[in-house]
């Protein structure tokens, strides 16, 4: 189960190569920035609002919110392949936001399909869980890239919209039967297990860094590209080892067990009452203060950061960069997503239950530091674009793992599928207002004013350009701002929080794990046989 959801994961990051096709979709339909930028605002709403899929989540298996993934995948993204490369009628703007929207509407179905059901088996691992989870998902973008060129080559878009239409869907389609929730409370090694995915993660993840590098300095042959592809499908494979050799000293050690003495059962004491951490209803969760900090603090600090992974190729174009240039910073920004989001998983886990750190804290110190990867982009230095993705991608990675695990952690795991999703609505909040209304509107504006300083005048149809630093100054100086006041809030939760972290959050799973011994003890005695 834990191996179908990284794959399911892997292929489930579609949203965050917009960068990559963007180009193609505002030429070949002759879009204005505001238009672009509205559709990426509709395709962020799609990725981001879940609470369908959560809510479906609640009363049905995970299989069937993976199917209706399925579903939307395949005709959200072909519908735009269509589009784009003139195989129907001239879509209406708002036709085309419909598509992108519910394509990308598919990555909530993976994640809850995926990720919720993987955090109700492991509990008291969720950091870990969330982190590892996560991670592929931000990974997943460098990860297509190279199949893409694998399968199509290079400087097709129009293939990678295909690509992305049927791989995920297929993904998804393939593993339906292996995504459940299970009774085991805790499994004795999992922690053991995880490391050795971040492992085999992190080495893919650094070889996905060197071939970009070398991608971008290098011209590769056609074969190349498919030797790389078969080594990203190994390193995606290679899971699957840790999971089978922990299938089999789980199978031995239960067969071990059923011939070892019975212990001798005790009561287990009930945990105390509190407040944090208790199973709160979702009515409870969505009024109580501590999740409208969370949904102010994501609203500015993730929708800032998706404005800018949004605009990177745009950004890109108006400072002069080469189309390569500007496809190695978006494959090294999801490299660096990835590595936010396992970083802050697992770093957040250990300063959790060593030093009793509370993970707003953490969520504090990102937000900080993606303020100065908004700056470099405003500054729009020679080459600043390569170290600004490498902040931001990995900031806007960390983001996600915190927040999820923060939820869960204050509202309990009961109706978590639902309340995962909603802390994701936050972010197309943010993205409408800094992407459509400041950084779109502002992008126009100087586009416009160079136009008229040509003497010239917008043609109907065709895509309005803007060159320069000042393209993009005034929004990214907003942008800091926006996220300073969102690292302000999130420590105001770092205030509220720091008593229930003090605690022993995960007590109560501990004691249904020692519960469930104690019951499995009984039964054990009750069948053994006399004298």
């Amino acid at each position: 189960m834990l191996f179908a959801s990284l794959l399911i994961m892997a292929a489930a990051g579609a949203a965050y190569m917009f960068g990559m096709y963007s180009n193609e979709v505002k030429t070949s339909l002759g879009y204005d920035q505001t238009t672009l930028n509205l559709f990426s605002f509709f395709k962020d709403v799609g990725a981001t609002v879940g609470i369908i899929s959560g809510l479906v989540n609640e009363i049905t298996p995970p299989w069937v919110v993976l199917s209706i993934g399925v579903i939307m995948n395949f005709f959200g993204y072909f519908m735009i392949f269509l589009a784009v490369t003139g195989r129907i009628a001239k879509p209406q703007v708002w036709q085309m936001c419909l598509y992108i929207c519910i394509g990308s509407n598919s990555q909530t179905f993976a994640n809850t399909g995926g990720t919720v059901t993987c955090v109700k088996n492991f509990p008291g691992s969720r950091g870990n869980v969330l982190g590892l989870l996560k991670g592929y998902v931000g990974l997943s973008g460098a990860i297509i890239a190279q199949l893409y060129h694998a399968f199509y080559g290079d400087h097709n878009p129009q293939a990678l919209i295909l690509l992305i239409a049927w791989l995920p869907a297929a993904v998804s389609f393939l593993f339906l039967p292996t995504i459940r929730i299970f009774n085991t409370v805790h499994h004795p090694n999992e922690n053991k297990v995880f490391y050795h995915l971040l492992y085999i993660s992190l080495v893919l993840a650094g070889f996905l860094m060197v071939l970009i590098i070398m991608q971008n300095k290098l011209r590769f042959t056609r074969p190349e590209y498919i030797a790389d592809g078969v080594v990203v499908f190994f390193f995606l494979l290679l899971p699957l080892v840790v999971v089978f050799r922990e299938e089999i000293n789980q199978l031995k050690a239960k067969t071990q067990g059923l011939t070892d003495s019975v212990k001798v059962v005790t009561e287990v004491i009930p945990p105390p009452n509190v407040v944090e951490g208790e199973d709160y209803t979702i009515l409870q969760a969505l009024f109580s203060i501590d999740m409208l900090i969370l949904f102010i603090a994501t609203t500015f600090g993730a929708g800032g950061a998706l404005t800018a992974i949004d605009n990177l190729g745009q950004i890109g174009r108006s400072l002069g960069y080469p189309r390569k240039s500007i496809t190695t910073c978006v494959s090294l920004l999801s490299i660096w997503n990835y590595l936010g989001r396992v970083v802050a998983g697992y770093a957040s886990e250990i300063f959790l239950t060593k030093y009793k750190l509370p993970r707003p804290y953490m969520l504090t110190l990102v937000l900080l530091l993606s303020c100065v990867g908004h700056i470099l982009i405003a500054i729009g230095a020679p080459n600043s674009l390569y170290l600004a993705s490498v902040i931001i991608g990995f900031c806007l990675g960390a983001q996600w793992p915190l927040m999820f695990a923060i939820i869960s952690e204050i509202f309990g795991l009961k109706y978590y599928s639902t309340l995962f999703n909603f802390g994701a609505v936050a972010s197309p909040v943010g993205s409408y207002i800094l992407n459509v209304k400041v950084a779109g509107v502002l992008y126009d504006k100087e586009a416009l004013k160079q136009l008229k300083a040509k003497g010239l005048t917008r043609e109907e149809g065709k895509d309005l350009t803007c060159v320069g630093v000042q393209c993009y100054k005034m929004a990214f100086i907003i942008i800091t701002a926006s996220t300073l006041f969102a690292c302000i809030v999130s420590f105001v939760l770092v205030v509220r929080t720091r008593k229930f972290y003090k605690g022993d959050i995960y007590r109560k799973f501990r004691v249904e794990h020692e519960t469930g011994e104690n019951e499995m003890g009984i039964t054990k005695t009750r069948n053994s046989p006399s004298g």
